[in-house]
């Protein structure tokens, strides 16, 4: 018989190799049995430890937001109920649960501790972790951000203590944000300080314990704003100039406003509504003169001219015009003169009409038309219409060669509307805001004083608040009876200087004018005393650059005047007063 060789037997190689075959089969079948068992066991586990996380995650967001921390945290860890870690049990496996709880600072409420961000602890971010060990251990993890309701309950996580939040805010007089001001908090019963706070955005919000504070804001050249006790003012205004000390309570904003700017100052002149005005000749040239015939000026004297027998019989000297600028009234005609026996002066004033002058008529100055002999002569009654400039006229004569007149000067005065600085005038000046008002429901201002202007009439207050003020005379001898710009209420807007002008009256007063003999000019800074033993008033003021001074209020009696004056001789004199009166003094140089 015969065989082929196919038909032989396995070898020992075929049954190893086959053996093999086969192994490897049976053994990624049972791998692959093994990963599915793997996974439909990790799929369960991560399936229940996923719910398990859903159901703490929202657990925590029932949680109060106060609660929301881990027991005995510490920052940046808040304080909560919650355990950081615990566990439970599903289908026969342990799970392990793992709280971390953490405060974020956002960038948009400021980041970090920055000083726009008085509470950095903007809100919590929670990662819950559960995992499970074993062969086919692993783990879950999810994460949430659990946010305040309001900025009250995220300031109640900076509060040590429970309390609430005090928002203050500064703004301008045109309720534009401040940036930078200084604010200061004081709890007004222990007067423990909290703060400063400096916000570059004029806002802050400060979390305090529940008490009632005393606010206070400031700014270099601004005014000061602050909250008032019921202590201070019985029923402080409720608003942002003058406010009631905030009360901030648990769990509540307490928000308050305050306006600040920047401070101006008053620049007051106090006036009398009129001056005096003046045309005064001494004779030392003829630059004041506009016509002569038969007369000499020589050395501050008028004569009359000579010839070969000696003085000419007559002659007469006119000035130049007078023309006042804002003319109220005309006051007095002076002069000084002497008239040895068988000589004469006589005086007469002129008029303009075109281009001529004429004699005014003695129906509107009595004695005009005989001339004048006795000085100072009363020109107060002509009509400033009628009578806007005039001239003076000396006529001079002798009946005797060997003698002649002499005028020494002349001078004629008038009331304007230019008007004279009151030395020490008292007003009193206050602002229309209030803080609130008294025990019996007057007003309290916020600010209210009474002051005075000094020797030249004129003061600066300064460091004022804008707002509307209100001036009124100081005491019951003067009347205000003019202010500018405005006679009710002058508005101060910040960061200006305002001048006002008070014009003041008295019943009884005196404007002394003090001018040199021989220049007519106004002598400056000269002494003069105005006195009356026996109503112990005695009063020394000094001349502005015009040589005047003002003396009000008055008493109608006679009154002593001294003058003096550097390089000039003392003068001593006494003037009666009733009503508005004008002195005109002429001083002498002192002689060596």
């Amino acid at each position: 018989m015969k065989f082929s060789i196919f038909e032989k037997g396995f070898g020992l190689v075929d049954v190893l190799i086959g053996t093999a075959l086969m192994l490897i089969i049976f053994l990624g079948i049972s791998g692959a049995y093994q990963l599915g068992l793997k996974v439909i066991n990790q799929s369960k586990n991560r399936i229940t430890a996923t719910a398990i996380a859903n159901q703490q995650i929202e657990m925590i967001r029932n949680l109060s937001y106060e609660n929301v921390g881990i027991i005995d945290g510490a920052l940046p860890t808040p304080t909560g109920v919650l355990a950081s870690t615990t566990t439970t049990t599903l289908n026969g496996v342990e799970y392990v649960i793992e709280r971390n709880i953490k405060y974020t600072w956002d960038e948009i409420d400021g980041y970090e501790e920055s000083e726009d961000d008085s509470c950095y602890l903007d809100y919590k971010t929670v990662e819950t972790k559960v995992s499970w060990s074993g062969r086919f251990g692993g783990e879950v993890r999810l994460v949430t951000d659990i946010t305040p309701k309001n900025i009250v309950q995220e300031i109640a996580s900076c509060v040590a203590q429970p309390g609430g939040l005090l928002s203050v805010k500064v703004i301008d007089a045109s309720s534009i944000m401040v940036a930078d001001p200084l604010i200061e908090i004081f709890d007004s019963g222990t007067g423990e300080s909290f703060g400063p706070y400096m916000p570059s955005t004029g806002e802050v919000n400060i979390p305090l314990t529940t008490s009632t504070y005393k606010v206070v804001v400031s700014k270099t050249d601004y005014n000061i704003a602050r909250s008032y006790g019921t202590n201070e003012v019985a029923n402080p205004e409720n608003e942002c100039h003058a406010r009631p000390h905030p009360i901030v309570l648990e769990g509540l904003l307490t928000p308050v406003i305050f306006c600040i700017d920047k401070v101006s100052t008053f620049s007051i002149d106090t006036l009398s509504p009129w001056g005096v005005g003046n045309f005064a000749d001494s004779f030392f040239d003829e630059t004041k003169i506009s016509e002569k015939e038969n007369v000499e000026v020589l050395g501050g004297e008028v004569n009359l001219a000579t010839s070969t027998e000696g003085y000419l019989d007559s002659g007469h000297l006119i000035s130049i015009s007078t023309v006042p600028v804002g003319l109220i009234s005309w006051d007095e005609f002076s002069f000084t003169d002497s008239e040895p026996v068988n000589t004469n002066l006589s005086y007469q004033i002129f008029y303009a009409s075109g281009t001529e002058w004429y004699l005014i008529p003695d129906a509107d100055l009595a004695g005009n038309s005989a001339g004048f002999d006795n000085s100072p002569v009363d020109i107060s009654g002509l009509n400033i219409t009628t009578y806007p400039q005039l001239k003076l006229k000396a006529n001079a004569s002798s009946s005797a060669t060997s003698s002649t007149p002499v005028l020494e000067d002349w001078q004629v005065s008038w009331i304007v509307s230019e008007a004279t600085p009151i030395p020490s005038a008292t007003f009193n000046l206050r602002g229309t805001k209030q803080i609130g008002t008294d025990g019996i429901d007057d007003p309290v201002y916020k600010y209210s004083t009474t002051t005075n202007s000094d020797s030249g009439g004129h003061i600066d207050i300064p460091d004022l608040e804008w707002g509307s003020y209100i001036f009124t005379a100081g005491g019951t001898d003067l009347d205000l009876v003019d202010i500018y710009p405005s006679s009710t209420s002058i508005y101060l807007s910040p960061d200006t200087n305002q001048p006002v002008i008070l014009y003041l009256e008295a019943e009884n007063s005196l404007l002394v004018t003090v001018l040199s003999n021989d220049t007519g000019e106004p002598v400056f800074d000269a002494s003069v005393r105005l006195y009356k033993t026996d109503l112990s008033y005695d009063v020394t003021q000094y001349t502005n650059d015009k040589g005047q001074t003002y003396f009000i209020p008055l008493e109608a009696v006679s009154y002593n005047l001294e003058i003096q004056a550097y390089n000039y001789s003392d003068l001593d004199t006494t003037v009666s007063i009733s009503g508005d009166n004008t002195k005109l003094i002429a001083l002498d140089t002192h002689e060596e």
